[in-house]
């Protein structure tokens, strides 16, 4: 016997621990659909991307440039530069043809030259390096911490969505489930207009009992519409989430059981911690302020590249080893006076620093004070639905009591609507309690960043 009760609670317990776990794929693949398809997701993972190649430019920065330069020149006229040649050489030419008796000196012209130049060509390629340049080395650092802070944006943003999905989730689930107590609802109801129908044909029956039977299936008839609008709305929005059609089916597997619950809570409650992606983007721009401020102060380290040109210039397209050349050399950049703008940069980057510590410090305030909040809200909704279910089983007893008393007309149709309606809302506050837990448990879970995406990914 004893070990039938244990082969039976073994069962029971893999049954759960099944159940659980298909409930838990059933989301994770919600969630790992919505987190690949989300479009302002997508369009955060484009500002990460772009984010990574600015920091592959500024990294660019450090190596060698190689450019190609050339321009070709030419001109007439214009300013020009007379040399007299013929006027000093043709008298010395002329004694010395004399003194020879030849004529092996010849007769020249004087000159004019131009300062356009005629076919002019220079072609060079230019390479410059950076020596020392503390802009470029801060810039790579500003451009390492933006990386981190769309990394981590990107990872609020998905803690955002996998909560924001599982609301809706549980939501959608809410509203099912409030159709279908509405229809039990109704079936009670219209049992009660056949049995009042039936009493006014046998004679014992009155027709304002009928007529307020009447009124009240009525009553909750709209109430079960209201509920199949909020089941439709709900599917509408966490399809929205998940940037699919609006009218997909949503598979619901889900089932609560208070055992995984409580021990979930527990786990949750344990958090003490607020390691949020939302104090590390804040760190990132504190880090940032305080590189620009670095960078502001370096102002006074100068400046130095140098440089080496490789090419050929010379008249008329000519190429020889006369045009070609190096030439090459250092640029030294060194700031004298700048009219105290430097310094104002600094201070007021140094100010930026210092809110951008206090954003930090008050931001974590909150985050801790939501942390707790989050926290009461979850145990005070467990505690809700704990009393709504002992509420549930009176209102049940009562309403089967009362329904069988009315049948044999021991109580009025009044006691039997009032009964029923006990019923009926003691059923909805119920479904709401159970899953406003959930949707506490997803708050919590967001607030204390306990969310594991990898659970998203099988």
């Amino acid at each position: 016997m004893i070990k039938i009760k244990k082969i039976i609670f073994l069962v029971i317990g893999l049954i759960i621990l099944i159940s659980n776990e298909i409930n838990s794929q059933s989301i994770n693949d919600y969630i790992k659909e919505g987190l690949d398809n989300n479009i302002v997701l997508q369009q955060k993972a484009i500002s990460l991307e772009h984010a990574l190649y600015s920091l592959k430019t500024a990294n660019a920065y450090f190596l060698p440039s190689i450019d190609f330069q050339g321009n070709y020149t030419t001109g007439e006229g214009g300013r020009y530069i007379p040399l007299p040649l013929g006027d000093l050489m043709n008298p010395i030419y002329t004694t010395l043809n004399n003194l020879t008796g030849s004529n092996s000196f010849p007769t020249i012209e004087n000159k004019n030259i131009s300062f356009f130049p005629k076919n002019f060509y220079d072609a060079k390629l230019r390479t410059t390096l950076p020596i020392i340049n503390s802009d470029i080395y801060y810039n790579r650092k500003i451009q390492q911490q933006q990386v981190k802070l769309k990394e981590y944006e990107v990872d609020v943003y998905k803690r955002e969505l996998v909560k924001n999905i599982k609301t809706a989730y549980y939501n959608y689930l809410c509203a099912l489930t409030a159709i279908q107590i509405y229809s039990k609802a109704t079936d009670i109801l219209n049992e009660n207009v056949r049995i009042n129908q039936k009493l006014i044909e046998n004679g014992k029956g009155l027709p304002a009992t009928c007529l307020r039977a009447q009124s009240e299936r009525e009553k909750v008839l709209v109430q079960f519409a209201n509920a199949q609008n909020d089941e439709k709305n709900a599917k509408k929005y966490f399809n929205f989430l998940l940037n699919k059609n609006l009218e997909s089916e949503i598979i619901t597997t889900f089932s609560f059981t208070d055992s995984v619950v409580d021990s979930l809570m527990t786990s949750l409650l344990s958090v003490s911690d607020t390691s949020r992606e939302e104090l590390m983007m804040l760190k990132s721009g504190e880090n940032i302020s305080s590189y620009i401020v670095k960078m502001n102060k370096s102002y006074l380290i100068p400046k130095i590249n140098a440089f080496i040109d490789l090419g050929s210039q010379s008249e008329d397209w000519k190429y020889n080893t006369k045009s070609r050349y190096y030439l090459t050399g250092i640029q030294v950049d060194f700031p004298i006076f700048s009219g105290g703008k430097n310094m104002y940069k600094t201070k007021q980057a140094v100010l930026d620093y210092k809110n951008a510590q206090l954003n930090y410090e008050n931001t974590k305030l909150q985050l801790t004070l939501a942390n707790e909040v989050a926290k009461s809200n979850l145990s005070s909704a467990w505690n809700a639905y704990q009393s709504s279910r002992l509420q549930l089983k009176s209102a049940q007893s009562y309403f089967n009591l009362i329904d069988k008393g009315f049948k044999e007309g021991v109580y009025s149709l009044i006691e039997f609507l009032d009964a029923r309606n006990q019923l009926t809302l003691s059923e909805l506050t119920v479904n709401i309690n159970k899953y406003k837990i959930m949707i506490e448990v997803a708050s919590v879970e967001r607030e204390t960043a306990r969310y594991n995406f990898d659970n998203a990914k099988k």
